[in-house]
């Protein structure tokens, strides 16, 4: 665990872990000894958190809760049994034995899953976020976007001899200094394909100040080994082995074509991809991702990506409770300037991506361009 976590947090209670220590004598070395790479469940032992005198709490939106287990969603699409002997969520075919495969631009992959829409896709992936701890901020199936609030990763907390004793009745005290968020695109692919990508956002708290007894939180870069231990829990989920979901992303196959730039005679810049608008649809969205944009909306049809620059701090600023602990005024909290990044053919083999005004014109502002060359960088 990182220094600023035992100042801010556990040594503030090892008064009361003392005190309370001998209650942890019933559990059993193999509860204190586990472990996982990923663990964002809330812990058991933490009281529950109320809101103080001086705020009001927010109501609950019914519109992120999930759907209870039973709950009758026109039916749970049937499964198909692989040769390997998989009951698994994908329809395999002579190209996909198990019914799904994972493909790769760089560092980003993405899984795509066979014979399956994306409307028989989303009511398990909001199963598969809540089963491993996370809420949904953002759950919009007609646009394909759902991502998560910020969460702790308490496998990031060392295991060490305090915590396996004492810190084990109040593990609330312990904080891994870190918070993550991921949001999940979903697209339709060809030939009854959907594709589901995973982007990882990160937060980290340093500590501040000559005595180092203050802290702020600050944007860390994405981890693709946390992109991809995700995605293999999801094939998991979606009926493999962990050996099997493993194999997939070593196997992964490559998809890039060449990205150029091309000058408006407007004196703006766009960009050609060498690849039709189905494939460049899909790397367009991912590598908005990789950027500090945030994709609001999306319209598939018309080829557009609304987007907004996101700051990380203040979305973390804004959630619950968690929130409210922060101190300041909220006049920084609104949202940026949206953005449209259109998408469409101008071949059979090649599409143009720019950024567009409300007239649909390539928008040559300082910022628009910006946006031209970041996604430039990621493409290639």
């Amino acid at each position: 665990m990182k220094r600023s976590a035992i100042s801010l947090h556990a040594t503030r209670l090892a008064v009361l872990a003392l005190v309370l220590g001998t209650l942890a004598g019933c559990d059993t070395l193999s509860d204190w000894f586990a472990s996982d790479k990923v663990n964002y469940k809330a812990t058991s032992t933490a009281p529950p958190l109320t809101v103080p005198s001086d705020l009001t709490a927010s109501p609950g939106d019914q519109h992120y809760v999930a759907p209870p287990t039973d709950a009758a969603l026109g039916g749970a699409p049937q499964r198909a049994t692989t040769t390997a002997g998989n009951k698994t969520f994908g329809m395999p075919n002579q190209q996909d034995p198990l019914g799904m495969h994972i493909e790769r631009d760089g560092d980003r992959r993405w899984l795509v899953l066979d014979g399956r829409s994306p409307d028989q896709v989303w009511p398990q992936l909001q199963e598969f976020w809540s089963e491993n701890g996370f809420t949904l901020k953002t759950d919009a199936p007609d646009t394909g976007i759902m991502q998560t609030n910020w969460a702790e990763n308490r496998a990031n907390i060392p295991d060490d001899w305090f915590r396996r004793t004492i810190g084990k009745v109040i593990d609330f005290a312990y904080s891994s200094g870190t918070r993550d968020s991921f949001r999940t695109l979903v697209t339709r692919g060809t030939g009854g394909q959907t594709d589901i990508s995973i982007t990882h956002s990160a937060l980290e708290e340093v500590l501040t100040g000559q005595d180092k007894t203050s802290s702020r939180w600050v944007e860390r870069p994405r981890d693709p080994a946390l992109e991809a231990e995700f995605l293999a829990k999801l094939m998991e989920k979606f009926g493999l082995t962990d050996a099997q979901s493993k194999q997939l992303l070593t196997d992964a196959r490559p998809s890039t074509a060449p990205v150029s730039v091309a000058l408006a005679s407007d004196g703006g810049s766009t960009l050609d991809l060498a690849e039709s608008f189905d494939s460049a649809w899909l790397r367009v969205g991912l590598a908005l991702d990789r950027t500090n944009f945030t994709v609001d909306n999306r319209d598939r049809q018309k080829g557009i990506y609304y987007v907004r620059y996101a700051d990380s701090m203040q979305e973390l600023k804004r959630e619950g409770l968690f929130g409210k602990l922060f101190s300041g005024d909220k006049k920084n909290a609104k949202p940026g300037q949206e953005y449209m990044v259109n998408v469409r053919p101008k071949t059979d083999s090649v599409t143009q991506v720019a950024v567009v005004d409300a007239n649909g014109q390539v928008d040559t502002s300082t910022d628009a361009q910006h946006i031209v060359s970041l996604l430039h960088a990621q493409l290639n």
